[in-house]
This record gives C-alpha cells, sequence and structure tokens, in this order.
C-alpha cells in the first residue's frame, strides 16, 4: 500500500508548481494573494495535505495535483509550432499557463504547424526520451484527411511499406484502416520528420488534414477543445507507454 504523501508547506508547494522560486513565493503568501480550500493564506510555513488541493493564486483557481514532474496533454490546434524558440509562428507552450512553463515543460516529440491533436508535454526528461526512441517503438495514431478518395490499395501498400525520398530502406505502417474514402487512420512507432503525410504522399495520395488521437492507449479526449490542456495522472502516463517515478 501506498503511503499518503506527507503535507508541506505553500511555500513549497508553491514552488514545485512553478510559481517562482522560493522568495517570490514567500512574497505571493505574505501579500494575501494564495487562498488554499478556499481559505487565505498568509503563512509561508502553513502545512498542507497535497491531494487534491485547490489553490487559487492571484485570482486563478485550479486543482493543482503535487507531483516531482508535470505531465500534460494538450490538444494542439492548427498553426502553433512545437518548439521553445519558434520562428514563424506562436509556440504551443503560449497555451500553457505561466507557472507551467516555469517547469520548463517541453513537447515530448513534434507535431509540425499544420498538424492538430494530442500532444504531450513534460519537464520529466526520461520520459521524453521513452516516449520518442525509436528503440521503446511507442505507438501514435493519426487521423488523415486524404486530398482524394482511397480503397483498401492505399492501406495495403502502406502496410507494405513505402519508400520515402532520400530514404534508403521502406517503411511500413504498423496498422492502416479507412474509416471513410477520404478519412485514413495510421498507426506508426518511428517519428521521421512528416512522416504520415510523406509515407501518404509516397503511396499515390496527400494529406489535406492531420490530426494525432492518441499515444499507445491513451487517447485524445473528445471534451478538450482545440488549444484546451488538462493534467494526467499516473494511470493515464501508464497507457502512453511510460511509468512516473
Amino acid at each position: 500500500m501506498n503511503k499518503p504523501a506527507r503535507p508541506l508547506s505553500i511555500e513549497r508547494i508553491l514552488q514545485n508548481q512553478g510559481f517562482g522560486a522560493r522568495k517570490l513565493c514567500r512574497i505571493l503568501v505574505r501579500n494575501g494573494a494564495v487562498t488554499v480550500n478556499g481559505k487565505r493564506c498568509e503563512d509561508p510555513d502553513e502545512t498542507f495535505a497535497t491531494e487534491g488541493l485547490v489553490l487559487e493564486v492571484e485570482g486563478v483557481e485550479g486543482v493543482w495535483p503535487f507531483c516531482n514532474n508535470a505531465y500534460i496533454l494538450l490538444n494542439k490546434p492548427v498553426g502553433y509550432e512545437c518548439s521553445r524558440a519558434p520562428k514563424h509562428h506562436p509556440s504551443v507552450l503560449s497555451l500553457l499557463p505561466d507557472p507551467l512553463r516555469a517547469r520548463d515543460v517541453q513537447p515530448v516529440g513534434r507535431l509540425d504547424v499544420e498538424t492538430t491533436g494530442l500532444l504531450l508535454l513534460t519537464d520529466d526528461g526520461q520520459c521524453i526520451h521513452v516516449l520518442t526512441s525509436p528503440k521503446h517503438a511507442v505507438p501514435k495514431v493519426y487521423r488523415a484527411t486524404l486530398a482524394e478518395p482511397a480503397d483498401q490499395s492505399l492501406c495495403d501498400k502502406l502496410l507494405a511499406g513505402v519508400l520515402l525520398k532520400d530514404e534508403e530502406e521502406t517503411i511500413a505502417a504498423d496498422a492502416c484502416k479507412l474509416l471513410e474514402p477520404q478519412i485514413l487512420e495510421m498507426t506508426i512507432t518511428q517519428g521521421k520528420y512528416h512522416q504520415v503525410r510523406r509515407m501518404i504522399a509516397a503511396a499515390g495520395n496527400h494529406v489535406k488534414a492531420l490530426e494525432r488521437t492518441a499515444i499507445g492507449d491513451l487517447h485524445l479526449s473528445a471534451d478538450l477543445a482545440p488549444g484546451e490542456w488538462q493534467w494526467l495522472d499516473a494511470g493515464s502516463m501508464l497507457k502512453a507507454g511510460w511509468s512516473p517515478r
């Protein structure tokens, strides 16, 4: 049986959740900017049980799960770069609140500017390595809207393997099926540059729109609108192929 986490000072909780350095967190509390479970807290050293803790910091309320690392699922919209130093479009990190950006969360792999859907972000470097390394072969599921109607022959080509430009060996989909004549669902375990788009082009069609719908057994919720994000617990991360420490 897991032991319950020991209570922590509100200063430590705020610092852990990315609200700033220790000195700044103490100032936030002493200035009356923090309420805990609906009650204002003005003592930085007051301790609280962290499970289910409801914080309000400078008027922004949320349930902030206490964890050594942050695990976030974002429904990425069109027009955002998966980069901390974007060149032509805003970063997906701009969709997150300041405390999460302060924790230095990073995208787990990349979706191109025009691709939407499930994007994981975390400050856990080992998690990023495992979920993106070809060695671990974590499946990623994509739903592609095709430029032209297709039949089973397109799936057959993708499952057999296609040769991409500048590649020496063919690459195959791990799973592939047509949901509609112009809607293709494909699973891959690699992570090459624009891989799904390039594979479909090599098979004789083109992608008009692309959405990632799952990583491992972790699926994008229909209730999460583009641009919205949510915390992930250990059970969700296990579905994605990672066991939080």
